[in-house]
């Protein structure tokens, strides 16, 4: 053999050595990355080749599939009570990367998860059958929370205090997942959701956390008892009327001028939502520890799951006592979700242990057997003391009984909360939000739950925007609807 042929065979060699190892770098390496890439058709075929598992509430399916007419996507999701869920479930979509607890567990909805395989499965290489997602919801709370929002836009959420199921979560104005499970038709319904002013998408109980108002006063007063800047709730507080915020000549007003705020004790405080009280206490404990005990509650916890993550609330840092104080009466940058007050709620409730929130009671695979028991891995975490959460219940109570809660009264259960009118807009120039926290024990079960319910817009008039008036019916409802079994 020549030198020509040698080098050029040589040559021809290594080319298809080159070729043989980019094919094994794009089998072994690119495989996962090319397989899981949005853009590959294969993996939308694949999910929608046949029924995807389901959603279930109080033993029923929510959820469902569809045979497609045409094209190379044989089945689509279809959602019972769309409107009714949406919060809960999301939506799976052939169009649009799912979301909530259809995005969640997509893999255990199509059967690609690696829990759900079989030894079979394993030696033929099929994809298992697929899965359900048991959730810990109450349709009858739910449902009570959709029908008393109404077409109010707002958020609201209700927990069991003992195990920390989430009983409803609720966001409304709402919309139908059906609309955009099918590529054909998703496109249009994804512009006309979007461009919506009222943004049906945003899950306003669980994402959307907005100032909190008077219902933050509830952290405040733990803050003040735990570190024994007071020693109960009925010790007369050093609150001047009015109060004058540090470093500023602006005089903070009270709702009601006429209320006994001057010196009033934390039980009267509430009572009466005493601006004054709660301004001036978040001052005298200073903001480091307000900020420790909003914590403790879950404020600025950025991985808070229930699976779906929580968008955060905050407690803000970095300020001078003026802001301090205005963050004791929830203003300033203080957020929060309907879900982190219903923790705040759950966890006084429940003698100042917080039961983990949870949505989701257990995942199953296609033959019923438990893949994951989500109210088994719960626990609980002291926030404030037992006697603490004693004095907290008893002063919410007074605030239904004889306070600015009455709307929240129910015949034969024993009701605490807190109402809330957050400011809203520069120089409080819109709309305010208002909110209601509450928890109720059935003076004949012993059952509990726990509430908080957030209305950002009515067709209210602005003088009858309060805690009382627009939120605290809806917590009514859904207490009533959680205890009445």
């Amino acid at each position: 053999m020549n030198k020509t042929i040698r080098r050029a065979s040589v040559f021809t060699l290594l080319l298809v050595l080159a070729l043989l190892a980019r094919a094994t770098w794009v089998q072994f390496y690119d495989g996962k990355a090319l397989a899981d890439d949005t853009h590959n058709r294969r993996n939308a075929i694949e999910t929608y080749s046949r029924p995807l598992g389901n959603i279930i509430v109080a033993g029923n399916a929510i959820t469902g599939s569809a045979r497609t007419r045409g094209g190379d996507l044989a089945y689509k999701r279809t959602y019972t009570d769309g409107e009714l869920y949406a919060a809960v479930t999301g939506y799976a979509s052939q169009a649009y990367a799912p979301t909530q607890l259809e995005g969640i567990y997509t893999d255990l909805l199509n059967g690609t998860d690696p829990s759900l395989r079989t030894v079979m499965d394993t030696l033929t290489g099929e994809r298992s059958d697929p899965g359900d997602v048991v959730t810990t919801i109450d349709p009858a709370v739910q449902k009570a929370a959709y029908r008393a929002l109404g077409d109010k836009k707002g958020g609201a959420v209700a927990i069991d205090p003992k195990t920390g199921r989430i009983l409803a979560a609720v966001s409304t104005p709402s919309y139908d997942p059906s609309v955009l499970t099918d590529a054909n038709t998703a496109g249009s319904a994804w512009k006309r959701l979007n461009a919506d002013p009222d943004k049906p998408l945003t899950n306003r109980a669980l994402r959307q956390p907005l100032p909190p108002g008077s219902t933050f006063k509830l952290v405040v007063a733990s803050a003040a008892l735990e570190s024994g800047l007071y020693g109960n709730v009925d010790e007369h507080t050093d609150s001047p009327d009015p109060y004058r915020l540090p470093g500023t000549v602006r005089d903070l007003a009270n709702e009601n001028p006429s209320a006994p705020c001057r010196d009033a004790s934390i039980r009267v405080a509430l009572q009466y939502s005493c601006n004054n009280v709660f301004a001036k206490m978040a001052v005298d404990l200073g903001q480091d520890k307000v900020r420790a005990m909003a914590e403790k509650f879950g404020f600025d916890d950025d991985h808070q799951d229930v699976p779906v993550r929580a968008y955060t609330s905050v407690y803000p840092s970095d300020m001078d006592k003026s802001s301090t104080a205005l963050t004791g009466i929830g203003q300033y940058e203080v957020t929060a979700t309907p879900l982190q007050m219903a923790m705040v709620s759950a966890a006084i409730a429940n003698g100042g242990e917080l039961a983990s929130p949870h949505m989701v009671a257990r995942t199953v695979d296609g033959g019923g057997d438990v893949v994951h028991d989500y109210d088994g891995d719960t626990g609980t975490k002291r926030i404030v003391s037992a006697r603490t959460a004693a004095q907290l219940q008893s002063a919410m109570e007074t605030v239904v009984k004889d306070g600015t809660g009455t709307n929240a009264l129910i015949d034969g259960v024993t009701v605490g909360g807190k109402t809330g009118t957050a400011q809203h807009g520069e120089n409080n120039s819109k709309t305010p939000y208002a909110w209601f926290t509450s928890f109720g024990k059935s003076d004949s079960t012993g059952k509990e739950v726990a509430v908080a319910v957030m209305v950002e817009q009515s067709d209210a008039a602005r003088s009858e925007v309060s805690g009382n008036g627009l939120a605290a019916p809806v917590a009514r409802a859904m207490m009533a609807a959680a205890l009445e079994k």
